[in-house]
């Protein structure tokens, strides 16, 4: 799946405190549109540029430094203009190395940013990665509720009215935390994780029909709303259809595909009577044992053919 999400230079300068040793003119608008990074060993070295990703970030560590230092100035300066000339994001330079004059005068003249910083080069690179990953991850927004329910990342999808904000506020009077209503923003932050917000205008808001927008951190305390959660389960409300066979073993294992990550997933048919609350603390629980190895079904199962084989 590709990805076309970008994220500014200057909040990654923000966040990691960055020192700006040179600053482009387009510093504050400058865009970074890859997760990777790279340390440009080999370029730097070799002048080999094929395949280099001129998208990704480069660091500056102690390595390629001292390579640098080793050469002449005339020298040093022709290998980076040749390097910022690919018009890479920014340069860089970790461990608070001192910054080798050609590194500003050839920034300038490519309109490189050069930012610093004393966080070592591996783990400056593990930090970053991780950091571009959550804003750069594809994302979808899907109508439904995120509640957190025994450590379990619950979305509830269904139609408008089927009751999924009133089964978040009965979970949250039950000491559960809700994540995001009406409109939930989902990352795939990795091959296999999918993690669910609210959009900051909505978060923390609730919509009651009769009643209309609460606010539950005003009513049920901070404790009662989470920023982010994982999403480790699906549960499908839909209406109670006569006549429609429903699962009441749970022997298949269900799934709904998510930016291309499969979720564990059930449908509930919805009627008057039904405590859709407790259903889906009851759900959340069920699946919390099924990541640990037992499964009640094939519990039952395995003992109903005992039970067969003794007779």
């Amino acid at each position: 799946m590709s990805n076309t999400n970008t994220i500014l230079l200057k909040k990654l300068i923000d966040e990691f405190s960055f020192e700006v040793l040179f600053a482009s003119t387009d510093i504050e608008k400058r865009l970074v549109a890859s997760a990777d990074v790279m340390r440009p060993g080999m370029q730097l070295g070799t002048g080999f540029y094929d395949y280099f990703d001129h998208e990704r970030i480069s660091i500056l560590g102690k390595m390629e430094n001292t390579y640098l230092r080793k050469q002449t100035p005339e020298r040093r300066m022709k290998i980076l203009e040749t390097l910022f000339s690919k018009g890479i994001p920014a340069l860089i330079i970790s461990r608070g190395l001192e910054v080798l004059p050609e590194i500003i005068l050839a920034a300038q003249k490519q309109n490189v940013p050069i930012l610093r910083t004393d966080i070592s080069t591996s783990p400056l690179i593990a930090a970053l990665i991780a950091s571009l990953n959550v804003h750069l991850a594809p994302r979808l927004t899907r109508h439904g509720v995120l509640v957190e329910v025994y450590g379990e990342g619950i979305l509830l999808l269904g139609e408008s009215g089927v009751g999924k904000s009133e089964t978040a506020i009965e979970l949250v009077k039950r000491g559960h935390r809700l994540i995001a209503d009406d409109a939930v923003e989902i990352k795939r932050v990795s091959a296999k994780t999918l993690v669910g917000s609210a959009p900051d205008v909505i978060r923390h808001f609730i919509e009651l029909r009769g009643i209309g927008i609460v606010d539950v951190q005003r009513i049920f305390g901070t404790g009662a709303v989470k920023e982010t959660e994982r999403i480790d389960f699906i549960l499908n409300f839909e209406a109670w259809k006569a006549g429609k066979v429903y699962d009441r073993l749970g022997m298949e294992n269900e799934y709904t595909t998510l930016l291309d990550v499969e979720v564990p997933s059930l449908t509930v048919p919805v009627k008057p009577g039904r405590n859709l609350a407790v259903i889906v603390e009851v759900a959340a629980m069920n699946n919390r044992q099924k990541k640990l190895g037992y499964n009640a079904a094939q519990a039952l199962n395995e003992r109903w053919m005992r039970m067969q084989s003794d007779n």
